[in-house]
């Protein structure tokens, strides 16, 4: 259902150095580079950072995230810490998430910029 999404940063390279190594654990590289874009995917581009430069931080109340479907528990846990030492932060550890209906196993973080990112998976055992 959705072809593509993209998310506002601050500071293109600063973006696109913590978009490279933390979408890289899922399996996404740098697909297109522009003078105020980057695109990442696997086949085409997925995921674009667009330099929005007056662009304040965004606010955690915002409520606004994505969420990146990972393979393994082993990719959501690189997510985070790829995420976390490209100058990211932890907004919930990988781990079990309870749930009414279904298991899966999760983290989140935070871009430079507030963005909320998830990488989720479903493990069977």
């Amino acid at each position: 259902m959705i072809d593509h999404i993209s998310v506002g940063v601050s500071d293109l390279d600063r973006a696109a150095r913590f978009y490279e190594a933390t979408l890289a654990t899922l399996g996404l590289t740098r697909l297109v580079t522009r003078p105020r874009t980057v695109g990442f995917g696997k086949a085409y581009p997925e995921f674009w950072i667009n330099l929005r430069e007056a662009m304040p931080p965004v606010p955690p109340e915002s409520g606004v995230h994505i969420c990146l479907r990972a393979k393994t528990t082993g990719e959501v846990d690189a997510f985070h810490a790829a995420a976390v030492a490209s100058g990211g932060a932890s907004d919930g550890a990988p781990g079990l998430r309870p749930h009414d209906r279904v298991r899966y196993y999760a983290a989140f973080v935070v871009d430079p910029d507030g963005n909320r990112i998830e990488a989720v998976t479903f493990p069977q055992d």
